[in-house]
C-alpha cells in the first residue's frame, strides 16, 4: 500500500478512549483458577463461569480502562463452549461501547490470511483490533487491508516482552536487529492508514520489559500506536512507561493476571469486582503520575 489515507480508524477510537479513561488495557486472559470461590463452586460449565466473571470485570472497570484485550487461547482450550464464551465476551464488551483487541496473533498469508481476517473482523468473533505476526512479511498483513480501510486495526509483533524474544528479535540483520527491521516495516506499511489522531491503523506490540530497545526504534515508527505488554507480573512499572510516552501518550499498557487476580487473598465472595476495579484504578494512577 502506498497511497496515504487520512480517515477515522480503530486506533483513533482507541486514542480517544485513552484520552478519556487513561492508558490501561485490561487483559481478559481469563482462567478458572483466577475466579473467586463463590463463582468457581457454582453449578455452571467452566466456559459459562468465565463469561460471568468477564462481564463483571468489564462493568466494574470500563470507565477506567481504555480497552479490553481478549486472549483467544484461554477460550480455545475449552472447546466449543469456550469459543462461545469468547464470542460472548467480545460481543458484550463491544456492546458497552468498549474498544476490544482480540489477541489472536495470526500470521498466515493469501487465502488463509483472508479467512482469518474475515473470522476476526466480522461475524461471531468480530473485534475492533487484532494482533498479528508478520514473520512472512507484508503478505501476512495485506489480507487485513480491506478491513483496515473500513475502520479496523492491527497490532504487529515487533519487540515482545517474553524473556527469550531476543533469540530471534535481537539477531543482526545487515547492520540492524530483526526487531529494528520489523519496526521500520511497520512504520512503512502503516503510512497508508494514518487516522485523524495522527496514528496509523497498523500498530505495534512493544514489550515494557525492553525500554532500551524501544528507544532504538521510536523514530522508525512516528505514527505507530503501541500495545505494551509486560506491566505487573512481568516486572514492568508505571515509571518504565515514561520512556515510551515521553513525547506524549501513544498507546495502551496491558495487564492481565495482575488485574484478574487482584481479589485473591482478599476475598472469595461476590465483591471480587471491587478489588479488580481498585487494581485498575491503581494501575492508571501509577502510569499517569509519570506522564
Amino acid at each position: 500500500m502506498s497511497d496515504k489515507q487520512t480517515t477515522s480508524n480503530a486506533m483513533d477510537r482507541l486514542y480517544d478512549s485513552v484520552m478519556k479513561k487513561g492508558p490501561v488495557c485490561v487483559g481478559l486472559d481469563t482462567q478458572l483458577k483466577f475466579l473467586p470461590a463463590c463463582l468457581q463452586k457454582q453449578d455452571y460449565a467452566e466456559a459459562e463461569k468465565l463469561v460471568m466473571f468477564n462481564k463483571r470485570v468489564i462493568d466494574a472497570t470500563r470507565d477506567n480502562a481504555a480497552c479490553f484485550k481478549v486472549q483467544i487461547a484461554c477460550y480455545e482450550a475449552l472447546g466449543l463452549g469456550g469459543m462461545q464464551a469468547y464470542a460472548e465476551t467480545l460481543r458484550y464488551a463491544r456492546g458497552k461501547g468498549c474498544v476490544v483487541i482480540a489477541d489472536v496473533k495470526r500470521g498466515d498469508i493469501a487465502s488463509t490470511g483472508e479467512l482469518y481476517a474475515r473470522a476476526h473482523f466480522t461475524g461471531d468473533f468480530e473485534a475492533d483490533i487484532i494482533t498479528i505476526n508478520t514473520y512472512m512479511g507484508e503478505d501476512a498483513l495485506s489480507p487485513y487491508y480491506p478491513y483496515i480501510e473500513r475502520g479496523k486495526g492491527v497490532f504487529v509483533l515487533v519487540k515482545t516482552s517474553n524473556p527469550h524474544s531476543g533469540d530471534v528479535q535481537d539477531l543482526n540483520c545487515n547492520g540492524q536487529t530483526v526487531y529494528e527491521r520489523m519496526a521500520r516495516l511497520v512504520g512503512e506499511w502503516g503510512g497508508a492508514f494514518i487516522g485523524e489522531s495522527g496514528f496509523s491503523a497498523v500498530g505495534a506490540v512493544t514489550g515494557l520489559t525492553y525500554p532500551g530497545e524501544f528507544a532504538a526504534i521510536r523514530d522508525l515508527m512516528p505514527n505507530t500506536c503501541l500495545l505494551i505488554p509486560g506491566y505487573g507480573a512481568q516486572g514492568g512499572t508505571g515509571k518504565d512507561i515514561a520512556s515510551f510516552f515521553k513525547d506524549g501518550v501513544r498507546g495502551v499498557v496491558n495487564n492481565s493476571r495482575g488485574l484478574l487476580t487482584a481479589h485473591k487473598e482478599k476475598t472469595e465472595r461476590d465483591d471480587y469486582d471491587v478489588y479488580i476495579r481498585d487494581a485498575v484504578c491503581d494501575m492508571r494512577r501509577d502510569i499517569e503520575q509519570w506522564l
